[in-house]
């Protein structure tokens, strides 16, 4: 029976998202991501080369599924709503992705990342989208592009990145992730508008103490 080296590929991956989310690229096991896939860790070696080559394959990896969950062309920027919905959506369901990022953020920075120059072409499109957005009029051209994207990325993920803090500002309001979904929706939708009084009701309707949806 021939080898499946995609299926043996994507178990090693998914196994070792939860080891490198755990333990860093530093303090993870081989032995032990090889285990919870249940695959001879010489498969790592043979397909990844070491350690390293896994952890970079595995951010890669994720970053390429959060990319196909959040696309943003130039036809869609306009609704950066919509986006950071997505990206919320994302973060909900990865949530070993955020620690991923974190591990990386701790390493050296003096060398190149995993596949830095495919990920800043990434987002080079995603702010020239915007650019073309604001362009057209169809976005505020208050705030440059890559600042927009940024804060807009930054307000998607921080609910995951901070989870203590998002709770002892909102209480019990953090049970509800639909309801801090459609917060940050909100909250983006008057981001995209010069205007601020184009959008009903005021932002502070939404407070914990007024019992609305808390951002």
């Amino acid at each position: 029976m021939a080898w499946d080296t995609e299926r043996t590929r994507r178990l090693l991956l998914e196994a070792a998202v939860h080891e490198f989310a755990e333990r860093g690229p530093d303090g993870a096991r081989v032995n032990a991501i090889a285990a919870r896939a249940g695959i001879n860790k010489e498969r790592i070696y043979q397909y990844f080369g070491d350690k390293r080559g896994l952890f970079e394959a595995v951010l890669t990896d994720q970053l390429e599924q959060l990319a196909a969950a959040s696309p943003l062309s130039a036809d869609k920027a306009g609704d950066l709503a919509e986006y950071a919905g997505h990206v919320f959506d994302f973060h909900r369901t990865h949530p070993q992705f955020l620690r991923l990022m974190y591990w990386e953020g701790l390493q050296p920075q003096d060398g190149e990342l995993p596949a830095e120059s495919a990920r800043a072409s990434h987002y080079a499109d995603k702010v020239a989208a915007l650019a073309t957005a604001q362009r057209a009029g169809t976005l505020t051209d208050d705030v440059a592009p890559g600042y927009l994207l940024y804060a807009v990325a930054a307000l998607a993920a921080w609910w995951f990145a901070a989870p203590q803090v998002v709770r002892m500002i909102l209480g019990a309001d953090t049970d509800n992730p639909e309801a801090l979904r459609a917060a940050l929706v909100a909250l983006v939708r008057r981001l995209e508008v010069r205007d601020q009084r184009e959008i009903q009701p005021p932002l502070g309707a939404g407070s914990p103490e007024s019992g609305g949806t808390a951002i």
